[in-house]
C-alpha cells in the first residue's frame, strides 16, 4: 500500500465490484471526499463462498477497473475470506474512516472500527446527478435470476414433525423481492433457492403458488433424505405476500391463509429492518441439545397466531410482543442457535428496536428487528406482491 499525503485523511472501503456500474463510482466518489480512497476487494473464492456463485470478472480483471476509477488512490484484493475478508487490510492501513453503504453494514464492522479509532460511516445509495439509481443485484436480476428469498416471522421449526407433534401451530413466512443478493447460509431460504434455480432458472411461473411451493419442497427432498428441509422454506419463496400455514405432525401444512392487502404489507416494510451479522458457523448442530415439549410447542404456536393477529390489526407493540415471543420460544427449544456474540448484537440494538429474531433457523446470519423509526444501519426489505409477476 502506497503512503499518502500526510496532510489528507485515509478512506477505506470494501466490497465486490463484479458487475461495476455508475452505483459504484458514484460510492467511490462520494467516500472520496473524506480523504485519499483505498479501495479493498473481495477475492473470487471468497465471493463464491458468501454469495454461492462464481464472479462474472475475476478478481485481477475488478482490481484492474477499479484501480483505474479516478476518485481511487490505490485498490487490492483483500487477504482475508468471509464477511471480514478485509481484516488484515484494515490493520494494515489504519484509515481514518471505513466507509459503507446500509447493505454493506455489519455490527462486526462496527466492533472492529471501535477497536482501532476507526470512524466508521454509512452512505445512502444516491446516484449521481441525472443518472439512475444502480445495484449490482437490480443489474443481476434484469436478464438473470429474480427468484424470491423468504424471511420466517413466528411458528420457526413448527413445520418439522418432532417439533408439531407435540402441539398444532402455523409458521408465518414474508416473501422478498431480491434487492439484495443475501449470503449463504444466513437463514434467508437460500439452499431451498438453489434448488429451486434448478427447475426455474430465471423466474417463478405466474399461476398456481401453492402448487409451486409443493412441487420445490418435493424436488429438494428426494426419496431417502436424512434431513428434511421445511416445507416453510418453499412456501416463502414460491407464494407471494404474507402466508401463514398450519402443522400437526406432518411435513406438509393442511392449510394456508394469505395476507395481500398493500396496507398491511407497505405497515410491515415501514418496521421491519435487517442486519448483517455472520454465515451460519460450519459444523453448528441445532440438535445436539433440544428442549421439545408440550409447553414449549405451545409458547411457539401461541406467539404466532399472537403474531398474526396483531399483523392483521398493524398493532406495532403487540406484533412486537409476538415476534419477541415466537424468537424466545424457538431459543428455548434450540439453544445452540444463540451465543454470546450474538447475543451482545442484539442488546446493543435494544435502545432502537421493540424486537428482534434471527433470520430462518440457525445461529448468526440476518438480525431482524422491528421498529417504530428506521434503524440506523439497517436494510430495508421489500415484499414480494401477488401480482408482481415473478
Amino acid at each position: 500500500m502506497n503512503k499518502t499525503d500526510n496532510n489528507k485523511k485515509r478512506v477505506f472501503v470494501s466490497g465486490c465490484y463484479d458487475l461495476l456500474h455508475s452505483g459504484h463510482v458514484a460510492f467511490f466518489k462520494e467516500a472520496s471526499r473524506f480523504g485519499d480512497l483505498y479501495v479493498g476487494i473481495g477475492s473470487d473464492s471468497t465471493i463464491e463462498e458468501l454469495k454461492g456463485r462464481k464472479t462474472i470478472n475475476s478478481e485481477q480483471e475488478r482490481l484492474y477497473m477499479v484501480g483505474a476509477i479516478k476518485y481511487v488512490k490505490e485498490a487490492f484484493i483483500n487477504s482475508g475470506s468471509g464477511i471480514m475478508d478485509f481484516e488484515n487490510e484494515l490493520k494494515k492501513l489504519k484509515p481514518d474512516y471505513f466507509i459503507v453503504n446500509e447493505d454493506g453494514y455489519s455490527p462486526a464492522k462496527k466492533q472492529l472500527c471501535e477497536e482501532y479509532g476507526i470512524v466508521l460511516k454509512v452512505l445512502e445509495r444516491i446516484p449521481d446527478a441525472g443518472l439512475p439509481a444502480r445495484s449490482t443485484t437490480a443489474i443481476r436480476s434484469s436478464d438473470n435470476c429474480t427468484l424470491p428469498y423468504r424471511i420466517d416471522l413466528a411458528g420457526t421449526w413448527i413445520d418439522q414433525p418432532y417439533v408439531s407433534k407435540y402441539h398444532p401451530g402455523w409458521a408465518i413466512t414474508l416473501s422478498l423481492e431480491p434487492v439484495v443478493e443475501y449470503n449463504e447460509r444466513c437463514g434467508m431460504s437460500t439452499s431451498t433457492r438453489n434448488a429451486a434455480k434448478k427447475i426455474w432458472p430465471y423466474f417463478l411461473p405466474l399461476e398456481r403458488p401453492e402448487k409451486l411451493a409443493e412441487i420445490l419442497f418435493k424436488f429438494e427432498n428426494t426419496p431417502g433424505s436424512k434431513l428434511i428441509s421445511g416445507a416453510q422454506d418453499a412456501i416463502g419463496i414460491c407464494m407471494p405476500g404474507l402466508v401463514r400455514h398450519y402443522y400437526d405432525n406432518a411435513y406438509w401444512p393442511l392449510k394456508f391463509e394469505s395476507i395481500h392487502d398493500n396496507n398491511i404489507l407497505n405497515w410491515l416494510e415501514d418496521h421491519l429492518y435487517m442486519v448483517l451479522l455472520w454465515p451460519r458457523e460450519e459444523g453448528l448442530d441445532l440438535l445436539k441439545t433440544t428442549h421439545i415439549n408440550t409447553q414449549n410447542v405451545k409458547k411457539l404456536a401461541t406467539a404466532a397466531e399472537n403474531a398474526w393477529q396483531s399483523i392483521r390489526k398493524k398493532d406495532l407493540h403487540a406484533f412486537a410482543k409476538a415476534f419477541l415471543d415466537s424468537f424466545n420460544a424457538q431459543t428455548t427449544m434450540f439453544p445452540a442457535m444463540i451465543n454470546k456474540e450474538i447475543k451482545k448484537v442484539i442488546d446493543s440494538y435494544k435502545k432502537d428496536a421493540l424486537a428482534w429474531k434471527l433470520a430462518g433457523a440457525g445461529g448468526g446470519g440476518y438480525l431482524i428487528l422491528v421498529s417504530e423509526k428506521p434503524v440506523k444501519g439497517a436494510m430495508r426489505i421489500k415484499i414480494r406482491r401477488k401480482e408482481s409477476g415473478i
